[in-house]
C-alpha cells in the first residue's frame, strides 16, 4: 500500500479554508477543509486510497487525493510517496541567523508598541502646534558641494533602510519566522525587502505587526527628529533625517508596488494574492478588448474579494503607468544629461575638483544601475528564459506531429 510521508507543516484557519505551509521555506498554500483533513489523515499513516474513502465517509467529499498529493509534492511539502523520495530544495540562509527567537521576543510586546505610538503622537503634535519644525526640501542642500550631499544621502538612506528592514526581520524572528533581507526591484525603483512569507501561518495581530514594523520605526525616527527640533532648535542633521524618512513613508503609499501598506491592505481585505489576482484581471480585460478567448479569473472569489481586486486593479494600472511615465519622461533624460555632463567634466583637466565630482557622480550612477540590473535579472531572469524557450520551441519541433513538447 502506498503511504505518503509529509514534511512538518503548519496550519491556520482562513475564512472558508486553511492556509498550510512550511515556516522554514515560506511556501504557503490555501486548501479547503477537505484538503486539511486529507493532510491529517495522510500524516497519521493512512494510504491514499484509505484517505479517499475516509473523506467520503466523514465529509461526504470527493477529493482526488492522488492529484492533491502531487500538488503538495510540487511545492515541497512531501518527503516521500511510497519508495519515491523527494529531495528537499532546502531554504536560503536567513539573515542574521545568530539572532534567536528568544532574544527578540520584546519586539512583539504591546508595551513597546504603545511607547512607539506615544512617540509618534508627540512628533505629530509638535508638527501641528509648531509647523516651523517640519523641514523644507531646501534643507537637503546643506552644502555647496553636490558630491558631498549625494554621498552623505546615500549613506543615510542605507542606514535608515537597514533599520526599516531590521524591524521586519526581528519581529518576524520573534514569531518564529526566519526571514531574509535582500535587494529587489519594484518597477524602476531599487528596494530592499525582507522575505517573511512564513508569517502567513501566524495569527492576524502578529502578521500586522510584522507588516507595519518598518513603518513604525520610520515614523518613530521622524517623530524623534521633529521633537528634537522643537525642544533644542534647528539642526541640519535632524532636518535631513526627517526629510529622508518623510520620503520613505510617502513611498509606502504606492501600494501598486507591493509596499508594506500593500500587505496590510491585502490582509485586511481577506485576499490571498491581491497583486496576482489584479494582474490576471487586467490581462483578462485586455483579452476581452482584443476579442481573444478568456475567462474571468475572479469567478472563484468571494464578492468582497472581487470588489477589492477590481479597485486594486485600477490603482495598479494608474500607478504603474504614472511611474513608468515619470521614468521615461524625467528619470531617463535626467540620468542621460547627468552622465553627459560628468563625462564632459572629465575632459577639464585643469579643474581637479570638477574631475573628482564627475568621477563620483558616474560611480554613483553606475553603481545604482548595476545593482538594479543584477536584482532584476535575479528576479525575472528565470521567467525570461522560460519565455524565450517557449518561443523557440515551435521552430525546433517543426515537422513533428503527435509529440508534445516537454513541460517547463
Amino acid at each position: 500500500m502506498t503511504r505518503v510521508r509529509l514534511r512538518p507543516l503548519g496550519f491556520r484557519e482562513d475564512g472558508d479554508g486553511w492556509v498550510v505551509g512550511r515556516v522554514e521555506t515560506g511556501v504557503c498554500i490555501a486548501v479547503p477543509h477537505a484538503g486539511k483533513r486529507a493532510i491529517e489523515l495522510l500524516d497519521s499513516g493512512r494510504t491514499i486510497p484509505e484517505t479517499r474513502e475516509e473523506l467520503r465517509t466523514e465529509l461526504r467529499a470527493e477529493l482526488d487525493v492522488s492529484a492533491f498529493v502531487d500538488d503538495l509534492a510540487a511545492v515541497g511539502m512531501v518527503e516521500s510517496i511510497g519508495d519515491r523520495v523527494f529531495a528537499d530544495a532546502g531554504t536560503l540562509a536567513p539573515s542574521l541567523p545568530r539572532i534567536t527567537r528568544r532574544m527578540v521576543r520584546w519586539t512583539l510586546s504591546p508595551l513597546l508598541h504603545a511607547a512607539l505610538g506615544l512617540l509618534v503622537f508627540g512628533g505629530f503634535a509638535a508638527a501641528v502646534l509648531r509647523p516651523e519644525v517640519v523641514p523644507r526640501w531646501r534643507s537637503l542642500l546643506w552644502s555647496d558641494h553636490g558630491t558631498l550631499i549625494v554621498l552623505s544621502e546615500v549613506a543615510l538612506v542605507a542606514v535608515l533602510v537597514s533599520l526599516h528592514e531590521l524591524a521586519h526581520l526581528l519581529t518576524a524572528r520573534a514569531a518564529g519566522v526566519p526571514g531574509r533581507i535582500r535587494v529587489d526591484t519594484r518597477l524602476q525603483f531599487l528596494a530592499a525587502q525582507t522575505d517573511v512569507s512564513g508569517i502567513w501561518l501566524a495569527e492576524r495581530r502578529i502578521r500586522l505587526t510584522v507588516y507595519l514594523a518598518g513603518m513604525a520605526v520610520d515614523a518613530s525616527v521622524l517623530a524623534g527628529c521633529l521633537l528634537g527640533t522643537a525642544l533644542f532648535g534647528g539642526n541640519v542633521l535632524l532636518s535631513v533625517i526627517a526629510l529622508t524618512e518623510m520620503t520613505g513613508l510617502a513611498l509606502q503609499f504606492f501600494v501598486f508596488m507591493r509596499t508594506d501598506l500593500y500587505f496590510l491592505v491585502q490582509d485586511l481585505a481577506g485576499c490571498r494574492n491581491l497583486y496576482a489576482d489584479a494582474t490576471a484581471f487586467v490581462l483578462h480585460l485586455v483579452r476581452r478588448v482584443a476579442r481573444a478567448p478568456t475567462s474571468d479569473p475572479l469567478a472563484g472569489l468571494e464578492r468582497r474579494q472581487r470588489r477589492f481586486v477590481r479597485i486594486y486593479s485600477a490603482l495598479l494600472v494608474a500607478g504603474t503607468g504614472l511611474c513608468l511615465g515619470v521614468f521615461l519622461l524625467i528619470s531617463v533624460p535626467f540620468t542621460v544629461a547627468l552622465v553627459a555632463r560628468s563625462i564632459d567634466g572629465l575632459s577639464r583637466h585643469d579643474d581637479v575638483l570638477g574631475v573628482v565630482d564627475a568621477l563620483v557622480t558616474l560611480g554613483v550612477v553606475a553603481g545604482y544601475q548595476g545593482v538594479w540590473v543584477r536584482a532584476w535579472i535575479r528576479r525575472h531572469g528565470p521567467r525570461v528564459r522560460r519565455l524565450v524557450a517557449r518561443l523557440a520551441r515551435p521552430a525546433r519541433s517543426a515537422g513533428l506531429r503527435g509529440v508534445s513538447p516537454p513541460r517547463d
